[in-house]
């Protein structure tokens, strides 16, 4: 199986369009308080559609709450600071993949923290980022790839 972790995530309908995805890769979504929504937003529903209580949801208080009770073993930061290439790793079954909130990103404490396993996503220097929904498309995506699709149609 296949993690997202969304680090204080702000805006509720790249939220939502990630439970989507989740729910369609077979990928459980983490979320780590503070949120910039309630759960139960509109905008959540809207993007999540009616795959929204299909998801594999979770949510904690802290970044360490998180670290505490998933145990990740495998946990792959995704930053426009990385200078690895997302394509340059092997993730194996069980990866968890954090990504930051859309405003800032990753803190800096848990970028050094994870410095060996922070992977990026190649674009353009004009480019400050992506979206977080397509990234996480992106990432999630490559890893079922790395998978050979596992468990998909």
């Amino acid at each position: 199986m296949i993690h997202v972790v969304l680090h204080e995530p702000e805006i509720p309908s790249n939220t939502g369009n990630i439970g989507r995805t989740c729910v369609a890769a077979g990928a459980s979504l983490h979320l780590i308080r503070p949120f910039g929504f309630h759960l139960d937003d509109k905008l959540i529903k809207k993007a999540g559609l009616d795959y929204w209580p299909y998801l594999n949801l979770k949510c904690y208080d802290g970044f360490e709450e998180f670290i505490s009770s998933a145990k990740p073993e495998k946990l792959f930061c995704v930053t426009t600071k990385a200078t690895l290439r997302y394509t340059e790793i092997e993730f194996g079954d069980g990866a968890f993949f954090l990504f930051g909130k859309e405003s800032a990103g990753l803190p800096l404490s848990i970028r050094e923290r994870y410095s060996e396993t922070c992977v990026r996503i190649p674009m353009r220097e004009e480019a400050r980022s992506l979206n977080l929904a397509n990234s996480v498309s992106i990432i999630v995506y490559e890893a079922l790839r790395q998978n050979n699709f596992h468990s998909l149609r």
